[in-house]
């Protein structure tokens, strides 16, 4: 197969690998000056590494934290990120995870046992929580930092609210950034393929002086343009991106028991918001419009997104005897602005009319942007614990979260040379604090108790106000929700045999109450109550006697009071929140690593997950550009939505890879590396209709190349969506029957060095 649209590289890009190729040469130096032991051939290692989480604030091994989760390799990790795809190369990556946006690279959504949030709001909380080396991501725009030099990420499915506190009752996402060490270390990793689709990726560290060590990696990603606007007669003109991130660690050692890690991070993002698709899916049906082109729209709104964040941590510790004291501090900023054609197509009132492109047109224009100018997170954390060899083990300590942000909403007269004709101020600031404590108690050789408690507090000041568009000025329109709570759960574990053990746990966990001001194109301000959940879990975990087979499984069931909800678009077009009475849900998920011979590897992993609505009176306007709606409408036109499942909670999720090597030589190997994901059909909306949903999605990639000296050098020929399947990702309802699409294939080739 020929590389696609191979264009001149941009000079930022061609910076960028420059440096890498600078670090790359930098790397080859540093190994010829200071040789180390070579390890052994990967493809002779048959037998499974023993996996370290951190999923209770503990190092701990992986099957004996009594958790349902997933652990995500950095092999995985850089195989799934080849094609340039963000932090949602996670979606269906895992058991129960699935992810989606509506606002380009910047805005991930999460969803995890089918509980997410479909709101695209600056300010939208959701119940999956991200945590990026122990420290929160709150705002959605934090969320979406590049996955570069990770240690591996790890997926704790289920209420979080223990340790992890407000806004994880679904479960959190966990992101190890690779530390420094007093080795020196490093890699470099160029590629480039289809759309003129590059990669940049370089880390290098090592001793700084006798106490410090410092690890420097950086990341540079891009795209050409490559969907042409017919309407605007621009090839190449969208889809196109330049997305850069960095991060500097230095860590400090004494010989008395204290360390410090000092992290300082920076991502700026210059490239496309999404590309929406005017009335690309069929009345009636889920499926493409005959004749629909993924690489072409017709849109007469115009499209840019630029955003910046950057932060700093700083993690102390100090070890007194059997005693640990830790502090972490964090600070988050960031600022975007983004502007989409959100119609997806040009108003059918424009004249002259184009004839060819009727089958795009809307009844009215939507041009609209949101800006960041301000987010601001500063999050401490203390925390006391024992020795972990103690029988019994603790911990205890408190948390402050302090978020202030400033958004602004903007909307433009597309027919008048985009002018402003919109414009809309939020401001919101969040106080929360926090007292938690856990105990890990042996009560015989066989049975361990664990049990935690946290009480939460929590205050929010919102304000909206509209200063031009709609029916005029409007505001300001204020919202002061406040709510304390406790949290807490309860695990006992049985180990069976030495390899093996079974486990039930009972969690429960919160999100605080959420405000929503788009009030773009309405009057008043929707404020949701805090949402709460009850977990039940019962799980195994067991290891084969000779190490080649690792299987851990689960079933749960929960129940979910005053799910937090968010009605997107519809007749109405506004967007506003609101409860759910109950919401129930349950399932089984299983993980499986295994060598099946010396050379081959594979891992495995599945769910099954049923969610349904329970709130007989509870409506949502439906669509208001033409769509067939299956639920049944109350006397003012409204879907009732009892008995739905939650939007984009696909029931079954499948992943599966696998890794053949053929040993050559003294120290290289050939090697075939493929990834299979697939998910069942999700439904985009809280109503359910024929239209707004995607159909089951099967989706692979594949990697073979070669690798020399044990594994520190490797070319590879790599492909994403490989089968080049066109699907259905998400949907625009309020004017017509919009699309969003996944990316087509790309194929490209890839060079790696290591220290």
């Amino acid at each position: 197969m020929s590389i696609a649209r191979t264009r001149r590289m941009p000079r930022r890009l061609a910076i960028a690998l420059s440096i890498t190729t600078v670090l790359a040469a930098g790397s080859v130096f540093a190994q010829d000056s200071a040789p180390t032991p070579q390890p052994a051939s990967k493809a002779k290692t048959a037998t499974l590494e023993t996996v370290t989480v951190t999923a209770e604030k503990r190092t701990e091994d992986l099957q004996k934290v009594p958790i349902s989760m997933t652990v995500l390799t950095s092999e995985k990790l850089e195989a799934f990120g080849q094609a340039g795809d963000g932090v949602l190369q996670l979606a269906s990556r895992a058991p129960s995870v699935y992810a989606e946006t509506s606002y380009g690279r910047e805005f991930p959504r999460f969803y995890i046992r089918g509980l997410g949030n479909s709101d695209f709001d600056l300010n939208a909380s959701q119940p999956v929580s991200m945590v990026y080396d122990d420290i929160v991501q709150e705002n959605p725009i934090l969320k979406g930092f590049p996955l570069f030099d990770l240690e591996q990420v790890e997926v704790l499915r289920g209420p979080q609210g223990t340790l992890f506190g407000r806004n994880s009752p679904a479960g959190v996402i966990k992101f190890e950034s690779r530390k420094p060490t007093q080795e020196t270390e490093g890699y470099a990793r160029v590629s480039y393929g289809s759309y003129g689709t590059a990669n940049a990726e370089a880390a290098i560290g090592g001793k700084l002086a006798s106490n410090w060590s410092g690890r420097v990696s950086a990341l540079a990603q891009h795209r050409d343009g490559w969907i042409d606007n017919d309407y605007k007669g621009k090839k190449d003109d969208l889809g196109g991106y330049n997305d850069r991130a960095v991060r500097l660690q230095a860590l400090y050692k004494a010989t008395d028991g204290f360390d410090a890690l000092i992290n300082v991070h920076a991502r700026w993002l210059d490239g496309s918001a999404m590309v929406n698709r005017a009335d690309s899916i069929t009345l009636g049906g889920n499926q493409f419009v005959p004749g629909f082109d993924r690489n072409s729209v017709s849109q007469d709104g115009n499209n840019k997104q630029h955003l910046f964040t950057w932060g700093s941590n700083l993690h102390l510790n100090w070890h007194f005897g059997d005693l640990n004291f830790t502090s972490i501090t964090g600070l988050e900023r960031a600022t975007t602005y983004s502007l989409g054609d959100v119609d997806g197509g040009y108003d059918a009132s424009e004249t002259p009319a184009k004839p060819s492109y009727t089958d795009r047109t809307t009844p009215f224009y939507s041009e609209t942007a949101d800006a960041l100018p301000k987010d601001r997170q500063i999050t401490q954390e203390f925390r006391l614990s024992n020795d972990t060899a103690e029988r019994l083990k603790w911990q205890v300590g408190t948390y402050y979260f302090d978020e202030d942000i400033a958004i602004t909403n903007f909307s433009y007269d597309t027919l008048n040379n985009h002018v402003l004709n919109g414009w809309v101020d939020q401001s919101q600031r969040t106080k929360a604090y926090a007292l938690f404590g856990s105990a890990d108690y042996n009560v015989t050789d066989t049975f361990d108790v664990r049990a935690a408690a946290r009480w939460s507090h929590d205050k929010r000041d919102f304000k909206a106000e509209r200063f031009l568009g709609f029916t005029g000025p409007v505001g300001p329109l204020t919202s002061n929700p406040t709510d304390s709570r406790w949290s807490g759960d309860l695990t006992g574990t049985w180990q069976l045999s030495n390899n093996s053990n079974v486990y039930g746990r009972i969690a429960n966990g919160f999100r605080a109450p959420s405000v929503q001001g788009r009030i773009n194109f309405a009057n008043s301000i929707s404020t949701a109550k805090p949402e709460t959940i009850t977990s039940y879990e019962i799980g195994y975990k067991s290891t084969s006697d000779d190490n080649k087979l690792r299987f851990n499984a689960d079933v749960y069931k929960y129940n979910m009071h005053n799910q937090q909800l968010t009605a997107v678009g519809g007749a109405t077009n506004v967007t506003q929140l609101i409860n759910a009475k109950k919401t129930e849900g349950y399932g089984a998920e299983f993980d499986l690593e295994a060598y099946l011979t010396p050379n081959f590897y594979m891992t495995a992993g599945g769910s099954y997950n049923h969610t349904e609505l329970k709130d007989s009176d509870l409506a949502v306007a439906p669509c208001g550009g033409g769509c067939t709606v299956i639920d049944p409408l109350n006397a003012g036109g409204n879907a009732l939505i009892n008995g739905n499942p939650l939007p984009n909670a696909p029931k079954w999720i499948g992943t599966w890879t696998a890794r053949y090597g053929i040993p050559y030589g003294e120290s290289g190997e050939f090697f075939v590396y493929t990834d299979w994901n697939y998910r069942s059909e999700v439904n985009f909306f809280l109503y359910d209709s024929e239209e707004f949903k995607s159909k089951p999605f099967l989706e692979g990639g594949m990697r073979v190349g070669y690798n020399w000296d044990f594994g520190k050098r490797e070319v590879a020929l790599y492909g994403r969506n490989i089968t080049n399947k066109k699907v259905i990702t998400g949907g625009i309802d309020f004017n017509n029957r919009t699309a969003f699409v996944n990316d087509p294939r790309v194929i490209g080739v890839e060079f790696r060095a290591e220290l």
